[in-house]
């Protein structure tokens, strides 16, 4: 007797896609600097887009024996869970560091974070709500604009000069738009390379007082001054003690890949950032921040520097020396006093982005200055790092930017 047909399988009911995005994940779009830095990784390129710290001028000896003493020391706390506020010895290092640049900060004053990309994700965190008005300077650094986007901010330029912010500007801004933060990078900025005059800083530092503002300073670059006298912090000005989060890092004079930087900042809002930093990773790597406590107390840190400035000098110096060839007639640029660029700006009938794409196929790179603008940008700007080429180098680099200006001519055809 034949066996009874099996029933039929019911078809699969098709598949649900998953839930949507969060808005704020698709409304930042990701940074054209990475873009380009992907292109002038390309063997051969002589890249002036990257603000990355030389490679060669790294101490990779003497952080090698901080790791090696890190565990010598204490594996098992090495290897082990530390504190969110940071490892304490690495905090009473940059405490005395912050206080013999001027500020007078304890460790109590201090949250070590995984570089200063995360002290300011934190203090965006702690403060920035959807729709709230964040202030920065016109341009400014790419990820700090990316930071506020993806917080739902309100981001509003301040017409900036040659030298920074413009106080009665600024002034009239914050009383028509009652913002939250002013985001500034007074000290060689990126991109621009400039530094805010004392004048100006004290004259924001009033501001913030008066019309009630927080202000957020970032300071990545600040011990790499080559000439001219040093400018007190914005944080250390009367009016601004009490208001100011502080950002420093060991990216520029230790090395990145350290994934080391720190945070300053009044006693109710570090307590804010680091209840955010617990939310976000616990803490910064124990064995990195016993690593850098070690170099500190053992190597001569400010030595090092030295060695990294004199070098990014006759870097600075080479590069200034050979724009005048390199870049079209009735081009202008900066003489930062240290930092890490030049920003300069290309006549009526070019556009930065025409010249990149020509530059390229020449195997030398720039960053057009329009990705750091808030609102319209300048096509005609462009952001020129030293720090990674020899002088030899970055003559012929100079050399290969004239070919493609030469080729593309001053309409951009």
């Amino acid at each position: 007797m034949p066996s009874p047909a099996a029933p039929p399988t019911p078809a699969a009911a098709p598949a649900s896609p998953p839930p949507s995005f969060a808005a704020r994940a698709t409304a930042v779009a990701g940074s054209p600097i990475r873009e380009i830095l992907a292109l002038a990784a390309r063997p051969g390129v002589i890249s002036f887009a990257g603000g990355l710290p030389a490679p060669e001028l790294f101490d990779t000896e003497g952080l090698r024996a901080a790791y090696d003493a890190a565990f010598a020391e204490s594996a098992v706390r090495a290897l082990q869970y530390s504190t969110t506020e940071g490892a304490p010895e690495l905090r009473e290092a940059v405490a005395a560091r912050v206080s013999a640049r001027g500020l007078a900060t304890s460790a109590e004053d201090l949250v070590v974070t995984t570089g200063s990309q995360q002290a300011l994700t934190l203090i965006t965190s702690a403060l920035v709500e959807p729709g709230d008005v964040v202030l920065v300077e016109n341009p400014t650094y790419l990820a700090a604009l990316q930071c506020f986007g993806l917080a739902g901010a309100r981001v509003i330029p301040v017409p900036c000069d040659g030298e920074g912010i413009l106080p009665d500007a600024l002034e009239e801004i914050v009383a028509r738009e009652r913002p939250k933060l002013l985001y500034s990078v007074p000290t060689f900025q990126n991109p621009t390379g400039r530094t805010l005059p004392g004048a100006r800083r004290a004259a924001v530092a009033r501001i913030a007082a008066r019309r009630g503002l927080w202000l957020v300073e970032d300071d990545p670059y600040g011990e790499l001054r080559f000439e001219g006298a040093e400018v007190p912090w914005l944080a250390a000005h009367p009016g601004a003690q009490d208001r100011t989060a502080l950002l420093g890092s060991f990216s520029k004079v230790m090395a990145p890949g350290l994934r080391l930087g720190w945070l300053r900042a009044p006693q109710a809002l570090r307590r804010a950032a680091a209840v955010t930093k617990q939310a976000a990773d616990l803490h910064t790597s124990t064995v990195d921040q016993l690593a850098a406590a070690h170099y500190l107390r053992t190597a001569d840190l400010d030595a090092h520097i030295g060695a990294v400035r004199a070098a990014y000098r006759e870097r600075r110096d080479a590069l200034l020396a050979g724009l005048g060839a390199a870049l079209p007639e009735g081009s202008a640029w900066n003489r930062p006093e240290g930092g890490m660029f030049v920003w300069a700006r290309l006549p009526q009938g070019y556009d930065a982005a025409d010249l990149l794409t020509a530059a390229v196929a020449h195997d030398v790179a720039f960053v057009p200055g329009a990705p750091f603008y808030t609102g319209a940008p300048d096509p005609r700007t462009l952001r020129l790092s030293f720090t990674t080429h020899t002088p030899k180098e970055i003559g012929a680099g100079l050399e290969r930017l004239a070919a493609a200006v030469a080729r593309i001519g001053p309409t951009g055809a």
